[in-house]
């Protein structure tokens, strides 16, 4: 009667298995191709709003599949993927990058958008150490405008 349990145990995991080598949680895929640095970080970015999956906002239990494509907005800066691989586990980066495609418009984009943000924190006041009075204050007048 035991070994009647653990046998279709072990029969559901084979299936599964295969199933994930097909397709992927989309959370899950985007903590393995390294977006996101824990899986309920990438959970949350999905439920917030943040990921498109082919046009259209998802759940984090949703499927991925290769030909699928992402739309991410991470840290105010925008990443469109194309779904290339299925990855298996969290691995180095350079195998996660094989998992998708970027698509070249974006990139340019995403790294004007990173030198405009870079140049606003470099015209932020600044002084040795924690803020005094009045550079608080510069800064206070800049953040309401």
């Amino acid at each position: 009667m035991g070994m009647g349990i653990s046998t279709s145990r072990g029969a559901g995991g084979l299936n599964s298995m295969s199933a994930t080598t097909e397709s992927l949680r989309v959370d899950r895929w985007l903590f393995y191709c390294r977006f996101f640095k824990t899986r309920s970080l990438a959970t949350a970015a999905v439920t917030g709003g943040h990921v498109k999956v082919n046009g259209e906002r998802t759940t984090p239990g949703s499927r991925i599949k290769c030909g699928d494509q992402i739309d991410l907005i991470r840290e105010r800066l925008p990443y469109s993927l194309s779904v290339t691989n299925i990855p298996s586990r969290r691995g180095p980066a350079a195998e996660a990058r094989k998992s998708y495609l970027e698509d070249e418009e974006t990139v340019r984009q995403r790294e004007l958008q990173a030198a405009t943000l870079r140049q606003d924190r470099m015209l932020m006041p600044k002084t040795e150490g924690r803020p005094d009075k009045h550079t608080r204050r510069k800064l206070r007048t800049r953040n309401r405008t």
